[in-house]
């Protein structure tokens, strides 16, 4: 479904493109060239200020970041421009045509098999680049749609179960690493509150909202109100459903789980709500949300973690 939306959106953008570069031409008799090119920079202008946008939004709800944690000038532009090029990739290029839900093999596999679980209003194309990495580190894989793409997390479950299931059936493996990205993590938590971890190895989350975010408000559908923080950084309190499934995790799935988050998230706000107690957390610096999968820090550390999971558990 994702799929199908993310390439409305794109002829949509380019009608406006050919909209904006027909006025341009009648108003002021320029040349095809430079009226598209005024219509693809008007363009690129509006998808920037959806970018800057979710920076403002999300630093309004969080507390000031300690001086370790500040980016100077530079550091800022790095984070600002390599989150718009991932959102742009991801929206314009991956998420509508990259899509993939299909067994990716590795001979002789490296370690576990890997489930690629994405986040909300995203599908399986989010992962394009780090099943290029996955694949050249020799590490099998498969990725999954999450639908009803409005659904609330719980519903979720069957579908990672099924998912999980073939996925040892295809691999011929016991146990598979779970790897996914913001309310992915969250419905892989929920996966092992009704199914336990007889199946997993680890669950490796990537800006996971473990804790809410306040930006979920801005979001539509039942995963948005499971996922929502309510009140400031240092006042407010997560959702219903996370509070429960907090309550309801043991202290032995919650080792199980390694939680890889970025000081500078843009939608997870505050973004100390990525950590979680119990857990493996890894905090880093200078990422924004959707770039996580495509930083090449990030890939190291997750290639790191899966062969780290593996190690006991992979068969000869």
């Amino acid at each position: 479904m994702i799929a199908g939306i993310t390439r409305l959106l794109l002829l949509a953008q380019l009608a406006a493109i050919a909209a904006l570069a027909l006025a341009a031409m009648r108003a002021w008799n320029w040349p095809l060239a430079a009226a598209l090119g005024f219509g693809i920079g008007m363009l690129l202008l509006l998808r920037i200020a959806i970018t800057g946008n979710s920076f403002a939004l999300a630093a309004r709800y969080r507390a000031a970041l300690p001086a370790t944690q500040r980016l100077d000038w530079r550091g800022q532009q790095r984070l600002f421009w390599s989150e718009f090029g991932a959102t742009l990739y991801a929206s314009s290029w991956s998420m509508p045509f990259r899509a993939f839900r299909q067994y990716r093999a590795a001979e002789p596999a490296a370690s576990l098999p890997v489930l690629l679980v994405h986040g909300y209003a995203c599908n399986s194309g989010y992962w394009s680049g780090m099943s290029r990495a996955l694949a050249h580190a020799g590490i099998p894989h498969q990725a999954l749609d999450l639908e009803p793409v409005l659904g609330g997390i719980e519903r979720y479950v069957p579908l990672l179960h099924r998912e999980i299931e073939a996925l040892c059936a295809a691999s011929g493996q016991p146990r598979v690493v779970v790897l996914a990205h913001s309310m992915g993590g969250l419905a892989a938590r929920a996966y092992l509150r009704r199914h336990g971890g007889a199946r997993i190895a680890r669950v490796i989350t990537l800006g996971s909202p473990h804790h809410g975010t306040a930006l979920a408000k801005f979001g539509i559908g039942a995963n948005t109100r499971d996922m929502a923080w309510h009140g400031q950084a240092g006042q407010g309190q997560a959702s219903d459903w996370l509070r429960q499934l907090d309550a309801d995790e043991s202290a032995a799935l919650r080792r199980r789980l390694v939680s890889i988050y970025s000081s500078h998230d843009n939608i997870v706000s505050p973004p100390t709500s990525a950590h979680l107690a119990g857990a493996r957390n890894i905090e880093l610096g200078g990422i924004g949300h959707v770039a996580l999968a495509f930083d090449a820090r990030v890939q190291a550390l997750v290639i790191e973690e899966i062969r780290a999971a593996s190690s006991a558990g992979l068969d000869h």
